[in-house]
Order: C-alpha cells, then sequence, then structure tokens
C-alpha cells in the first residue's frame, strides 16, 4: 500500500506581548522545523546566554516530548532548561543532553531563576485540572521573565488562556488533518 504525502502542518507564530487580536502575524511555517527555527531564533533574539535558564510549564507525558524537541532546537545555546508538571514548581527536573538519544527530563531538582517561560498547551486542555489563573500566578512569581506559548490547534484561544496570559511570542501549530493508513 502507499501512502500520499501529507500535507503539511501548518504553524503561524505571533509577537508582542497583548491579546492575540491586537498580536501582528509575523510568518506562517511548516512542519516540526516550522515549530523549533522560530523558538531558537526568539530565545537568540532575546539575547539569552549560556547559563540562563529556561523554565517549561506542561502536562506530564503529554507537554514533556515537546518540550524535549523544543530543548534540543536550543541545545547550541546552552542554556539550563528545567521541567514543571503542571505547575507544580516544588517538583521542576532539570532537562540534559543525553548522547544519541536528544534531551530528557532528569531526576535532579531544579532551583527556578527562569529568563524565559514556555507555557505548553497542554495545560489549556479540558481534561487537565490547571487553570489559566494557576499559571498567570506562576509567571507572576517570576517577573522580568519572556513569556513564550506553544499550543497546537488554537487550544489557549479556545481555552479563552488569552484573555488571562500575555505572551510575549505565542507559537501556535495546526496538525489537522492527521491521516493514518492501515493495511
Amino acid at each position: 500500500m502507499q501512502c500520499s504525502p501529507l500535507p503539511p502542518a501548518t504553524l503561524i507564530i505571533l509577537y508582542n506581548r497583548s491579546s492575540v487580536d491586537s498580536m501582528t502575524q509575523k510568518e506562517t511555517f511548516h512542519g516540526v522545523p516550522g515549530i523549533l527555527r522560530p523558538f531558537k531564533e526568539y530565545i537568540e533574539a532575546k539575547g539569552l546566554k549560556k547559563g540562563d535558564q529556561i523554565v517549561y510549564y506542561g502536562v506530564p507525558g503529554t507537554c514533556t516530548p515537546f518540550v524535549e524537541l523544543l530543548g534540543f532546537a536550543i541545545r547550541s545555546l546552552d542554556p539550563e532548561q528545567v521541567f514543571v508538571p503542571m505547575v507544580d514548581e516544588s517538583k521542576a527536573k532539570k532537562i540534559h543532553p543525553v548522547p544519541d538519544v536528544g534531551m530528557q527530563v532528569g531526576t535532579a531538582a531544579a532551583t527556578l531563576k527562569p529568563k524565559a517561560i514556555v507555557i505548553m498547551g497542554g495545560l489549556s486542555m479540558s481534561n487537565v485540572p490547571v487553570k489559566a489563573e494557576q499559571v498567570k500566578a506562576a509567571i507572576d512569581r517570576h517577573p522580568g521573565a519572556v513569556i513564550i506559548g506553544v499550543c497546537f490547534m488554537k487550544m489557549f484561544e479556545k481555552a479563552g488562556w488569552l484573555n488571562t496570559i500575555s505572551f510575549d511570542l505565542l507559537i501556535d501549530a495546526n496538525i489537522d488533518p492527521v491521516e493514518v493508513v492501515k493495511k
């Protein structure tokens, strides 16, 4: 059985710390590189340097692979990267490189001092017990950090989170349709 080529995933990058309505569209990209390259370029443009901390908040299991992928994209910048499950900062874990594998969330606890905060869209899913106000409270504990949102299928918008959280950068990728071929 032959598979026809799939359409590329569409990605819309929005800038400015305000609601989506007042954000400006910069570009539309395609596929996984279209998520990773703009993320890295934005981190570089913000002047983050070796040792600066980037903290990702997300759902364990669901968001973790995407966090590790984003982390892999910026590995050459050598920031300290941390994953916070949900918004429980007491469970923060360092993300580290694993040779021949990529980036992995480890077991070492981390003290939070972020220069950038990445909020993953999985937190806004209706079956996840996290509210936008809880995420906003976590953000407010770290004044001065750049706020980045990464989601799929307009999750932040659909959940109404854009009324509460103001992103400096929002990466919103579209992965629909998903085609499955069986034999």
